[in-house]
């Protein structure tokens, strides 16, 4: 009778002894993680760097600017009145193409918050309390208006599917700092007040880029990682064991054709292996103070943006460099004012704690904080909504590398279009890779013979002015 597992532990053993002395003398040479993702391709950046590490808090579906950052006292007493044309006409709307377009006032009013004197809705009060370490942008604009392409635009540079998020791409240029975690991490939560629009893993991938540079979705309740688990009876020394043989033949197959998805394999197993023992750390709350809880508004693990929050924190901690949070709320076609009442109970209090306790463990000054959407909504009336929106919409950038309680850029008195200082997605990537020590228009990749950046080849500029 044939016996399955025998012939397969024969054919490991016997296959890992017959690589050969020239392999094997190849295998003990290179670099044991097979082009460590510990080294990016920059080896020495274009500037001084002042950020280290990125947590973008993403606002899925579309926060309206008119019910958040962007005060608009002449949209209020114009409520209900037509849209002036010289601003609307032949311009591109979502749903309300062809309808009579009527003013919709800020369903809330505006508070001045800190020294600075921000201007932010009263529905976030606990972000108002940080506003001095704040700088809004005020004059976003983009070029897509349905949510895929424009998710895809601000994490890619580009609509078009297929390109490297801004994450993956900086794992590229800097490489990770962690060992044990990978460099990029996922954390999406649900919240009640909006419509949920899905999310495709594909606005964290690493496009052309070899894999081992995309994001990892960890799950926001019960196991943070599917699969992670070692196999019930299987010890530590045999899945060492295991991970060593099926890594010796990877290479040996590497060396003949040079596959760079096989080191990207090969990276993959001894990140799972060694992630066993980290990830279950990372998880372990019992040493988080109840203080610390209680200001984030969560006990951890329930799934919610505040446990979320409080997870970016310890990701950071353990030297990801790239944390995403998606926060898929914000989508309020109708019934803005009792969406936004939900919405903003989700995301004040966690966003401000994150802040507070970043500074407090000596962390904010070297990480750049981005809290915003992929656009905007309508200064115009979609029954008790607002549509989809590209003109203007708000962006808040917090950390040490931007000058707290700074407003940069205006939309026009109605909040329609980006009026002073317009920022496009693209500027936003530019300032990013600056703040990075990173030249946009030096780092690129080359694939299928075009030089690709994340920049794109459309013109970019560093928003130097946001700069502390």
């Amino acid at each position: 009778m044939f016996d399955f597992y025998s012939s397969r532990r024969s054919f490991l053993r016997q296959s890992a002894l017959g690589i050969g002395p020239a392999a094997l003398l190849s295998l003990l040479s290179r670099d044991a993680s097979a082009n460590d993702l510990g080294q990016g391709v920059i080896s020495k950046p274009h500037f001084k760097p002042r950020v280290k590490r990125v947590i973008h808090l993403c606002m899925a579906g579309g926060p309206s600017h008119l019910e958040t950052f962007d005060d608009k006292p002449t949209l209020r007493e114009m409520h209900g009145k037509p849209m002036p044309e010289s601003l609307t006409k032949g311009q591109q709307v979502a749903q309300l193409q062809g309808r009579e377009l009527k003013c919709f006032a800020p369903q809330f009013d505006f508070t001045s918050f800190g020294e600075s004197g921000q201007r932010i809705c009263s529905q976030f009060p606990n972000i108002g309390s940080v506003a001095d370490d704040l700088c809004i942008i005020r004059s976003m604009y983009t070029d897509q208006i349905n949510h895929d392409p424009a998710h895809t635009l601000f994490n890619t540079g580009s609509s078009q599917a297929g390109r490297p998020s801004m994450g993956s791409w900086l794992l590229y240029g800097l490489g990770q700092e962690c060992d044990n975690l990978p460099g990029y991490v996922v954390l999406t939560s649900v919240g009640k007040g909006g419509q949920a629009q899905p999310i495709a893993a594909r606005q964290w991938h690493s496009g052309f880029l070899p894999s081992r540079f995309q994001g990892v979705q960890f799950q926001a309740t019960g196991a943070p990682v599917l699969y992670l688990n070692r196999p019930e009876g299987v010890s530590m020394q045999q899945q060492r064991r295991l991970v060593d043989t099926v890594n010796q033949l990877n290479r040996g197959f590497d060396d003949l054709v040079h596959d760079p998805e096989i080191a990207t394999r090969i990276g993959q197993y001894e990140m799972a292996f060694r992630m066993q023992t980290s990830v279950p750390g990372l998880m372990d709350l019992k040493n988080e103070s109840k203080e610390t809880m209680a200001a984030y508004g969560t006990e951890g693990g329930d799934g919610t943006y505040a446990s979320n929050c409080l997870l970016a924190r310890r990701l950071l901690e353990r030297g990801v460099r790239f944390v995403q949070l998606y926060h898929r709320a914000w989508d309020h076609h109708g019934g803005i004012k009792r969406s936004i009442e939900i919405t903003a109970k989700e995301v004040d209090q966690a966003t401000a704690a994150l802040i507070k306790d970043l500074k407090q463990r000596g962390l904010y000054d070297d990480t750049l904080i981005v809290f915003g959407g992929e656009f905007g909504r309508t200064p115009m009336a979609q029954g008790t909504g607002r549509d989809h929106h590209i003109k203007g919409f708000s962006m808040v950038l917090g950390g040490g590398a931007v000058q707290g309680g700074k407003s940069y850029g205006t939309t026009d008195d109605f909040g329609y279009a980006a009026a002073e200082n317009p920022v496009h997605v693209r500027d936003f990537h530019a300032t990013l890779l600056h703040l990075f020590g990173i030249d946009h228009k030096r780092f690129s990749y080359k694939f299928q013979g075009l030089d690709f950046r994340l920049t794109g080849v459309e013109e970019a500029h560093v928003v130097k002015e946001i700069i502390a």
